[in-house]
């Protein structure tokens, strides 16, 4: 249950019941030495027209990812409510500190927005804005969507996250493969249930989340895509009547069964990979080396992969330190 869901300290300027396109801002009251007695904004924006169904589209929760940001603000300026029936709701920096930032997590309290909920209307400003989501934003909506990508530190195959069992597994899975992503990946019990995604699924809410690449930039050929992903979903969702081109080959289903699929690193040093996103490993296979840098002399630790697997994302350092992410080994699912 959310805490506090009866009440929100989030301020918003727009009217989520009115037709038309609105943009403003959801407006955290947040006290601090920089903003002691205005707000930190995190834009918003509503496309309404007719009786349809409500979709909720969010990116910029961690705020290191911009291509769903880059395809939602596209997206917020090319849609018009002559194409709708229903309701789309943008957020297309859902953690704006963070993003002006190019920080993963908000630098008003430092918390990852993906562990945060369903946040807390007394808490700081990361809790409130979840506890806004999901209480306010979520139950007006029959789906949502959230745009993520690896951000600085990682980067990710194009796919989708979704949960198939349950009583929103059917419509989760068909949304996945309206999105049109060459991989689904299929949440299980080692998925948080801070997310967006959690948050969804305690309010009923199908719901996908999308992984687009990362390194810390804006990869122009995977915002096309999330844009043109998006406009599919809609049309899938209903919302939009236009057809859209369909995907070119049927996704891939992939999932996580252990935290050894996890391959972290077993000491500080320079992360010397041997292997490429995409390629298909074995337990026991070389994987590279970690080098000792400050320590020429100090002969170099040869890593292994722990787990059999498709290596699913990679990290985007060089320089890594123990118990750091390295690569994502996914298993193939036969769902």
């Amino acid at each position: 249950m959310t805490k506090s869901s009866a009440n929100s300290r989030i301020q918003i300027d727009i009217d989520l019941e009115q037709a038309g396109l609105q943009i403003g801002d959801l407006q955290i009251k947040w006290s601090d030495n920089r903003r002691p007695l205005g707000f930190y904004p995190v834009p918003i924006a509503c496309i309404a027209n007719g009786h349809g169904p409500t979709v909720l589209l969010s990116g910029g929760v961690h705020g290191d990812e911009f291509e769903g940001p880059a395809a939602l603000m596209r997206l917020m300026h090319s849609l018009t409510p002559e194409e709708v029936n229903g309701r789309v709701i943008i957020l297309p920096a859902l953690n704006a500190p963070a993003l002006m930032d190019s920080s993963r997590v908000s630098p008003l309290d430092q918390v990852n927005m993906n562990r945060a909920f369903p946040g807390d209307a007394d808490g700081g400003p990361t809790q409130m804005l979840a506890h806004y989501v999901e209480s306010r934003l979520l139950p007006l909506c029959d789906a949502a969507i959230d745009l993520h990508s690896g951000g600085k530190a990682a980067i990710f195959a194009p796919c989708v996250l979704t949960r198939a069992d349950g009583d929103l597994g059917e419509r989760n899975m068909a949304l996945a493969r309206a999105f049109g992503a060459p991989w689904i990946w299929l949440a299980g019990r080692h998925n948080d249930d801070r997310s967006v995604n959690a948050a969804a699924a305690r309010q009923q809410v199908a719901m996908v989340a999308a992984e687009l690449g990362g390194g810390g930039g804006c990869d122009p050929e995977l915002s096309d895509f999330a844009e043109l992903a998006l406009r599919r979903c809609l049309h899938h969702l209903g919302v939009t009547r236009a057809p859209v081109a369909e995907p070119q080959a049927a996704p891939r289903l992939v999932e996580f069964t252990s935290p050894q699929q996890n391959f972290t690193a077993p000491a500080a040093g320079l992360f010397d990979r041997s292997f490429k996103l995409g390629d298909e490993v074995k337990a026991g296979q070389a994987a590279g080396w970690i080098h000792f840098v400050e320590e020429p002399q100090r002969a170099s630790l040869a890593l292994k992969f722990p787990h059999d697997g498709i290596v699913f994302a990679v990290t985007n350092r060089g320089i890594v330190e123990r118990g750091e992410f390295l690569a994502l080994l996914a298993c193939i699912s036969h769902q």
